[in-house]
């Protein structure tokens, strides 16, 4: 177990942590979500929470969209995390008679994707903790920091207002180390604070294996996948130097010669980043419904504004991107907006 100062982590307003204090004072039917196509911070900090709110003898359930990437099903308690894609009716059920739902790693509504519905009509008391920009102001009570390296951070600390750092054992850490060490890409991203190294050392007292966490996320694919990622760097990677920049496209084609599958394209678009001089990856990803995008950076160039031209945003460093466009469309628009932002991309 783990103990710590609360003025150390304390980063919300104690009139807020006293609400969400006495909601949680006696046990409750607990519904926690989370955004569509989850990732680790996703499933990490949901997990992490629901093990804490599970001791304190409260009805909990994790509801997600869809299915999560399997490298993530190892985390304690993954077996009872509910598809709603797979188990629709149970999802809404669960929504419709919540007295608490909690939203964790989204700001807005349409995250939850066939959710949205289920979680907008259910008089549920809604909190939210999140650590992307502009959160929307449905929600009763929000713990919300942008800038912040992960939400299991944000959950984190708030188990430290809380006072239930007493409940913080391997499982949770397990989770909430999981989701530090995938929203940071490993601990190297801009948002790796010192407040991070505390919280990842703290975790690491209650005896979990870092070493065996990441196997678990990074070391834990398909002979095909990894052959899928040669190709992709072979002859979908494009370099341009001088404008410090690379970008990799992947073609329906790609997804059927290669049978991938969800997850296989996780981490694919950081790859651009490991290049000498280059401060700016992309990966864009053609589907049925258009182009995905996702944006990682290094250093200043700020990922969210040059994301807010293809329908996305996120953080400074690490953003996503959706377009009603052909992939040589995207590509096209993509080249004119790097000229426009050459400026920004010379350190």
């Amino acid at each position: 177990m783990i103990s710590e100062r609360k003025a150390d982590l304390a980063m919300f307003a104690e009139a807020d942590v006293a609400q969400l204090r006495e909601l949680l004072s006696e046990p409750r039917r607990i519904c926690i979500t989370t955004h569509k196509n989850p990732d680790g911070d996703a499933i990490g900090s949901t997990l992490g929470l629901w093990w804490v709110l599970m001791r304190l003898g409260h009805d909990a359930r994790v509801v997600v969209p869809n299915a999560f990437d399997h490298f993530l099903a190892w985390m304690p308690g993954s077996e009872e995390i509910i598809n709603a894609w797979r188990q629709t009716k149970l999802a809404e059920e669960l929504f419709r008679d919540a007295e608490i739902v909690f939203c964790l790693d989204f700001g807005a509504s349409k995250r939850v994707g066939d959710l949205e519905d289920a979680l907008t009509t259910s008089l549920a008391t809604k909190v939210m903790i999140d650590h992307h920009l502009d959160p929307e102001s449905w929600p009763d009570l929000l713990f919300h920091k942008d800038g912040m390296s992960s939400t299991a951070e944000l959950v984190y600390r708030l188990f430290v207002q809380l006072g239930h750092l007493d409940l913080v054992d391997d499982k949770v850490a397990q989770c909430l180390y999981t989701g530090l060490m995938t929203d940071t890409g490993s601990f190297r991203f801009s948002s790796t604070t010192a407040d991070v190294h505390r919280i990842t050392a703290r975790l690491l007292d209650t005896g979990i294996d870092p070493g065996a966490i990441h196997n678990h996320v990074y070391d834990n694919f398909s002979e095909t996948r990894t052959r899928f990622l040669g190709y992709l760097l072979f002859e979908r990677m494009v370099v341009i130097p001088h404008r410090h920049t690379a970008y990799i496209t992947i073609h329906i084609e790609d997804i059927q010669r290669f049978d991938v599958k969800a997850g296989d394209t996780e981490g694919v678009v950081n790859y651009g980043l490991s290049l000498k001089g280059i401060n700016f990856a992309v990966l864009m990803k053609e589907t049925p419904e258009g182009t995905k995008l996702s944006f990682r950076s290094i250093g200043q160039f700020a990922c969210n504004d040059f994301a807010s031209h293809f329908g996305g945003g996120g953080h400074h460093n690490a953003s996503g991107g959706r377009v009603d466009l052909t992939l040589p469309e995207t590509e096209k628009k993509f080249l004119s907006l790097l000229e426009e932002y050459r400026h920004q991309l010379d350190y």
